[in-house]
Formats: C-alpha cells, structure tokens, sequence
C-alpha cells in the first residue's frame, strides 16, 4: 500500500509541475503575443502621436512605441534572470514551501499590475512585467529542484520541466486569442490572477517544504509518505546515512543536506580519488557505517565550497556559453514584433498570423525539450555501462559529465542555424526559424539546469543557477542599445546584425571542448592514479 502511495504521490508532483510550469512559470516569454494586445489597447501611442502626427495602424504603431515596448521587455527579462540569484540563495537557504510562496506573491501581484492598467497608466507595464518574470522563474526552480525524487531519470525530468516553461508563451497567445473574442485585458488577467490559488495548493499539499537531497537517503519522506533511496549509488550498494563521527576529518560543506537528513546523525560526503578545479569527479553518497570510500586512498573529501565552483574553469565557461546564447535568444524575442512589421511590409493580418505561429510552435518546447534530458541519460547509462567492470563511481561520475558534451554543442549549432535563418528577409522562413528556435531554447535551458545539476554539488545548485542567469541577465541588457543600433546606424537592416549573432553565439563552443577536454584529462590522471 505504501507503495501505491508514493506513485501516486510522486506522479501527482510531477504532472502538476509540468502543469505549473506550462501554465504559468514562463508566460513572460509569450511577450510578442501580448505586445500586438497591448499595442490595440494604445498602450504608449502617445509616443507616436507626438512624433508622427499622421494616420498609424495600431497593431503596427511606430518605432518611440516599439522601443518603448522592447526597454520594458528587456527590463523584464533582467529582472527574470537576475532575480534566480535571489531566488537560488532563498531556496538554498530556507527551502522549497518559503521560495514558493514568495514566487507566488510576485508573480500574483505583477498579473493584478497588468490586470488594472490601461494606456493612460501604461508605465505600470515595467514593474508588472518584472514581478510576472521574477516569480515564475522562482516557481520554475523549485520544480527544477523536484528533480532529484526521480533518481536515474533525474536529467530527463528537468528538462521536461525547463520545456513547460518554454512553452508558457502559450498562455499569452491565448490572452490574445481571448482579447480578440471580446475579453477586456483586466477581466482575462483577474481570472489568470485567482489561478493562483493552486500553486499554493500545491505547495501545501504536494511538494517538499524544506529541501530534496540527492541522492534520496533512506527513510526520506514528504507528506506522510515515505520515499526508497533513488540515486544511482543508493540503488546500486544500499547506500545508507553514516554517523557524523565516522569520519573526524570530513566536513559537510552544505548546510542543506543536515537539515535534509533523517533525525539520526548523518553526513553527506564526497568520495573520489581526486578533485580538478575544486569539481569533484565523483558523486555524492550517503555511506553505510563501515564501509570505506571507494578512494585510491580510502580518504573522505571535504565538499567543494561555493566560491571554489564559482571560479572553476568548468563554471566560467559554462557561463560564457548560456550568458551569449541567452542574449541571442532574448533580442530574439523582443524585436519579433518589429521584425514581423518590417518583414511583411506592416500588414496587420500577416503580422497576427506570424505571431500565432510562434507563439503555438513554442507549445511544443515541453515535448523537445525532454530531448536533451534523454540524450544525457542515455549516454549516463552508456558510460557507466562501459566502466561496469571498475564498479568505479569515479568513472560514472566522468560519464555523467561527459553525456552533456553533445547536448551543449547542438545547443550552439541551432542557435546559430536560426540566426541564419533569421537573415533570409522571406516571411515564410520564419516558420523554419521558429521550429529552430523552439529546440534550441529548449536544449539550452534543459541542458543548463541538467550541467550544473550533474557537475557541482546539490546544495550550491541554487547559488549557481542564480548566478548563471543573473550575469546572463547582464549581458542580455545589451539587446537594448543593440535595437536601437538597428533601428538607427543599420537602418532596420538586421542582416549584419544576425552575421554578428552568427559570429558570437559560436564563440560559445568554448564550454563543449572544455567539458570533454576535463574529462579526457579526469581519465588519464585516474588511470596514472590507479597505475599507481
């Protein structure tokens, strides 16, 4: 029976995460769908009464309005990301249930924001958009976190995850599906607000309030039910907590797993034959009492601190690569409308069916982005197949590492296939350009959370996260002054504009040849070590 209730206690949190995540957490990113109903309603026209005094077309409007539009998308998009390092600290810090319900109150009270403005009071659009982006993302990480309740399936579920939260622009698309059937702005957004009622619902009821330690050690149980041991080293040896005083020398270095443990005095230790750049090779595992750490030397190591992960060569360059395709991805999105006006020659009906399609083709992030997620599974699977023999967690470690390298280089490849595609001034295109950028945005949010989550300690995944998307945040501020650039010296003319992405975004190479480069030298200074 007590089997029964943990299935269906975990495929209850897992399809309201999934649900969460699609209906809610990543509707900012449905901004192209919004902006041609806010554009309708003359939000910031005056803009283009006072500068061009002649007939405009709403849905098209004017270049003061669309920069205008494109700053407070840009702003928004900051604060989304910025915000996961406040986000990350808080759920590091103080749980899943305090992180939650913070997210919810943001992400309420920027709905009621749009909800209760109207052209004359148009400026309340940036702090709105601001709080709609900083709580989803707050919902999005703690979901990200339910991850580790799923052991060997781990990567796959937070891609699914990342994927719903890609296909939130949906949400807006219906918004301006409702807007155009006779719905007032406020009537839809009240309604979207009272939805938040059930993500505390859930909160309540069926998530984890405090934190998730992965793997799961015995005896771990939330809401009354308790969970087996799901890691991949619990499932394979039996893995149980150990006395803290078994091991004098080791030290937790994350004050997450304590708190996390069961009431018996437990440690979470890292066990491996070396550390590279302050990253541990290996995985962490609760260790039955006795049993030694499968060391060279049978030595316990001390978990990496937050600032070791922080400047590691690993990090950096895995900050450059989602700090550069981010911004590729985000001027993409807040210039759609303005390309879309340019490319049909402002025709108001292909301007709404080119928005619709983007905005339905992004559905199918949810369905892509699992992709990701089941290449680096399968290829976990593979590599720890291969070193079976060894029985090493030294080298499943290495393989877990390793399975991300072909995930983060297409990654690349697509970013810089739609920014070709982008180029080509044909408005049928775009179709092309939209499948691509779907499987690419959803590669490099699924494939970012899963990194981080397989390479460096759990109990940093938060302040990592966070700060990820927080200097990826930074540097998307330069979409800005990068479209009005476009605007003026290119004078609307986004080819050299797009070769430039072209020429950027494959710079972000750097962090594939990386990985697999600490992994071919991780093997070779494992083989010296065991050699010796």
């Amino acid at each position: 029976m007590c089997r029964d209730d943990e299935r269906i206690k975990l495929l209850l949190t897992f399809a309201t995460g999934v649900i969460e995540c699609i209906g809610f957490a990543g509707v900012f990113y449905g901004w192209p769908s919004l902006v041609f109903v806010l554009k309708n309603e003359d939000y910031f026209a005056d803009l283009c009464n006072s500068s061009d005094p002649g007939s405009r077309n709403v849905t098209v409007g004017c270049v003061p309005q669309d920069e205008r539009f494109a700053l407070i998308f840009t702003m928004g998009d900051f604060v989304l990301n910025f915000g996961t390092v406040a986000s990350g600290f808080l759920l590091d810090s103080y749980g899943i249930m305090v992180t939650r319900f913070l997210g919810i109150f943001l992400y309420t009270t920027g709905t009621l924001m749009i909800a209760f403005s109207a052209a004359a009071s148009a400026l309340l659009l940036f702090p709105a958009l601001a709080l709609l982006g900083a709580g989803g993302v707050m919902l999005l990480t703690t979901n990200i976190k339910i991850g580790n309740l799923f052991g060997r399936k781990r990567a796959t579920v937070i891609t699914l995850y990342t994927g719903a939260f890609g296909s939130a622009t949906v949400i807006f698309l219906l918004v301006k599906v409702a807007f155009e059937a006779g719905f007032s702005v406020m009537t839809i957004f009240l309604f979207i607000s009272c939805l938040s009622v059930l993500h505390v619902l859930r909160t309540v009821f069926l998530v984890p309030w405090k934190h998730i330690p992965y793997p799961l050690p015995e005896g771990f149980s939330y809401g009354g039910v308790e969970l087996p041991a799901r890691g991949p080293d619990a499932a394979r040896e039996g893995v149980q907590s150990a006395p803290r005083d078994h091991f004098p020398n080791a030290r937790a270095g994350c004050s997450e797993n304590a708190s996390s443990l069961p009431t018996t005095a437990a440690i979470l230790v890292w066990c491996g034959f070396s550390q590279t750049e302050g990253i541990p090779l290996v995985a962490p595992r609760y260790l039955v009492e006795g049993t030694p750490c499968p060391h060279i030397n049978g030595n316990v190591e001390e978990v990496p601190s937050f600032w070791s992960c922080l400047i590691s060569r690993t990090f950096l360059a895995s900050l450059l690569w989602a700090s550069l395709l981010q911004l590729r991805l985000s001027f993409f999105i807040g210039t759609l409308n303005p390309l879309l006006n340019l490319m049909t020659n402002a025709d108001p009906e292909q301007v709404s069916r080119f928005t619709n399609a983007f905005a339905f083709t992004q559905l199918f992030t949810v369905l892509c982005a699992p992709c990701s997620g089941l290449i680096l599974d399968r290829h976990k699977l593979m590599g720890r197949s291969l070193n079976a023999a060894s029985d090493s967690v030294a080298s499943q470690r290495l393989a877990d590492m390793q399975a991300t390298v072909l995930s983060l280089a297409l990654t690349v490849i697509l970013s810089a296939s739609f920014s070709l595609t982008i180029a080509i001034p044909v408005p049928e295109v775009q179709y092309l350009t939209f499948v691509l950028f779907m499987i690419m945005r959803s590669f490099l949010h699924g494939g970012l959370c899963a990194f981080i989550a397989i390479t460096f300690p759990p109990c940093h995944f938060g302040k990592l996260y966070g700060t990820t998307r927080a200097v990826a945040a930074i540097v998307s501020l330069l979409q800005y002054p990068l479209f009005i650039i476009v605007n003026g010296p290119l004078q609307d003319n986004l080819l050299y504009m797009n070769i430039a992405f072209i020429v950027l975004v494959s710079l972000a190479f750097v962090h594939p040849i990386n990985v697999y480069i600490y992994c071919q030298r991780a093997k070779q200074q494992r083989g010296v070590s065991n050699r010796g």
